[in-house]
């Protein structure tokens, strides 16, 4: 299951310290004007070593476009990216080979497939989610020919919450600060969060908030291809994940129906509605209101604390202590990442709704 997406679908590929890795996007119409520096905006936004509230790992993640794009427009043929690791260093893990990391998936890959690449969880890494965001930029380009943007922010490192913030503030402020939130106010104290869980051999877990505007009504087929579904999907297969909301979320189980209800008014000749409890989609189908959703993301599980694990080769109980280079909160390089899977399922239910050709822009 390495392939997502019907109609817009990617592959992605490669390791944390393998060679590389990248992703093969198939069902991207021809016509598209697409360049490295398009993935590349995008995959810096992702980077590691940005600031000190991140992974010290100098990774560069150049872009190179392989296949696809020939005088700087997609030929409708599968567009192929591949970046290469350039300071892969699985030093670290060779003594913890056999000592399955607490919070991570290394005894579950182990038990599944009885062989697995214990450099950094392989497969299983955060660096993965790079081929999910230079496919990402790809869709992102194209639902941007329509009119349809996606930005995500942060909305809390643990318990710090940021305000609230205008659609403007969304699109601006994340690219202005580390923790990449809209709310400039909350910059230092959840910079001061992820900083003092680090000094602590710790890590911090948070929370994001996508909203994608310009959708058109009539996105989403009922039953089992509901629009909400698969966005929900898309941001709960993104590594370290636990809850999706969508509107008003788990609100929304404390609100009556008079309060839940989103009346529907008449703005310029088109239906529009007061509010959006429902987050732009109603019974699987967009509404035309801007898409909201929201992720909870966990503690980093990689923490320099003393924790109990088991040694499998041995069987027998042990404890572990992990080294290496790792980011005490991932919830700031998670947005491009939370943008790029939201992107992603609108492309795809763009092309499948008839509202972009599948053959040529």
């Amino acid at each position: 299951m390495n392939t997502f997406g019907r109609a817009f679908r990617v592959t992605t590929f490669g390791e944390s310290h393998g060679a590389g890795l990248g992703a093969v996007v198939d069902g991207c119409p021809a016509g598209l004007k697409l360049g490295e520096a398009d993935v590349q905006q995008e995959l810096d936004r992702r980077r590691p070593g940005q600031s000190a509230l991140t992974t010290a790992r100098p990774e560069r993640d150049r872009a190179e476009i392989l296949s696809g794009v020939f005088e700087g427009k997609t030929t409708g043929a599968p567009i192929a990216i591949l970046v290469r690791n350039e300071d892969a260093d699985p030093s670290a893990y060779e003594a913890i080979r056999d000592l399955p990391r607490p919070g991570h998936a290394d005894y579950v890959y182990q038990a599944k497939y009885g062989h697995r690449d214990y450099r950094g969880g392989g497969r299983s890494s955060g660096r993965e989610t790079l081929g999910r965001v230079a496919a990402g930029a790809i869709a992102k380009k194209l639902i941007g020919q329509h009119g349809i943007g996606v930005y995500a922010h942060t909305i809390a490192i643990g318990a710090v919450t940021a305000g609230p913030a205008t659609m403007d503030d969304i699109v601006a402020n994340p690219c202005k600060n580390p923790v990449r939130t809209a709310d400039l106010s909350s910059v230092a104290a959840m910079s001061e969060a992820i900083g003092k869980a680090r000094s602590e051999g710790d890590s911090i877990g948070g929370a994001v908030e996508i909203v994608a505007t310009g959708l058109p009504v009539g996105l989403g087929s009922p039953v089992f291809g509901k629009l909400d579904a698969d966005v929900a999907g898309a941001l709960m297969g993104i590594g370290g994940v636990k809850a999706v909301e969508i509107g008003a979320g788990t609100r929304s189980a404390l609100l009556k129906g008079s309060e839940m209800n989103d009346e529907p008014v008449l703005e310029g000749g088109q239906v529009r509605a007061r509010t959006n409890h429902c987050g732009g989609i109603l019974g699987g189908i967009s509404t035309g209101m801007p898409l909201v959703c929201r992720i909870s993301v966990k503690p980093t599980p990689s923490i320099a604390k003393q924790q109990r694990t088991v040694d499998i080769a041995r069987m027998e109980e042990a404890v572990i202590a992990i080294k290496g280079r790792h980011d005490p909160s991932i919830v700031p390089r998670v947005v491009p990442v939370a943008e790029a899977m939201v992107a992603l399922v609108i492309a795809d239910h763009m092309i499948m709704a008839g509202k972009i050709c599948p053959d040529r822009i």
